[in-house]
């Protein structure tokens, strides 16, 4: 094992208790918390700040806006094709609550998650389900997404059963509801094809492909290694990455 891999494996385990990246990081920004904090108190005319309100906040100080580049853009790539199909409902399956709250804005959404959301807002309408017992019947979703999720099932994260097949099996189920001339928008981790247990699992994209075999592929987008994001890109590129994300846009074939 090299010196980098063996670092990040250690680092891995070490930042769920004690982050000492963060840690580092935090201690250092710190002494610019205490100067402004002191400075902002000789301003004119400044509120009065007691003690027991101050809320340290030493993360933030960045020259740019931090970002998960997958999520950024998975989210916008599903947003922009959804809201320009204009279905008359579109189903999510266990996506980013943030962004399932701002589609149904724009339109009326069903939300499944295994942990049931807990809150609801005009358009939203959360249903708790296991993706690999979906609530529907064969045929039945015309529109359809499932962005950052398939790469968990099975591997305990979520409090759900271990389960080695579960990406495969996810995409059955998926595959089952889709309404023939329906669209399913569905994104995961692809590169060299490994399970990271027990975070997610990466695919190579050509296993993706073999797993959703009866529908066909409309649109493969793809975030690589560095954060950029391409549209319309060769699957075949990103065999080799190490995190990289799909953006696969399917549709199911008609009779």
């Amino acid at each position: 094992m090299s010196t980098g891999r063996f670092a990040r494996f250690a680092y891995r385990f070490t930042e769920q208790i004690a982050d000492p990246i963060r840690a580092t990081r935090g201690a250092a920004g710190y002494l610019s918390y205490v100067r402004d904090w002191w400075r902002y108190r000789r301003l004119e005319p400044a509120e009065n700040v007691p003690l027991l309100d101050l809320y340290p906040q030493v993360h933030d100080r960045r020259a740019f806006t931090a970002i998960d580049a997958h999520y950024f853009y998975a989210n916008g790539w599903a947003m922009r094709r959804i809201t320009a199909a204009r279905p008359r409902v579109h189903v999510d399956i266990a996506s980013q609550v943030m962004f399932v709250n701002l589609l149904a804005a724009a339109l009326p959404v069903v939300f499944v998650d295994y942990r049931p959301l807990e809150r609801t807002i005009e358009g939203l309408r959360p249903v708790g389900a296991n993706i690999l017992a979906l609530p529907f019947r064969d045929d039945s979703i015309r529109s359809l997404s499932s962005l950052h999720v398939a790469e968990h099932i099975g591997l305990g994260r979520y409090g759900d059963p271990l389960d080695a097949m579960g990406t495969r099996k996810a995409a059955g189920e998926l595959t089952r509801v889709l309404q023939p001339g329906g669209d399913l928008l569905f994104a995961v981790p692809v590169g060299r094809t490994r399970v990271c247990f027990n975070a997610h699992r990466v695919h190579d994209p050509q296993l993706i492909l073999d797993y959703f075999g009866t529908l066909d592929l409309v649109e493969f987008s793809a975030v690589d290694d560095q954060g950029n994001y391409t549209e319309n890109a060769d699957p075949r590129r990103y065999a080799q990455s190490e995190y990289a994300c799909g953006l696969f846009r399917f549709r199911k074939r008609q009779g």
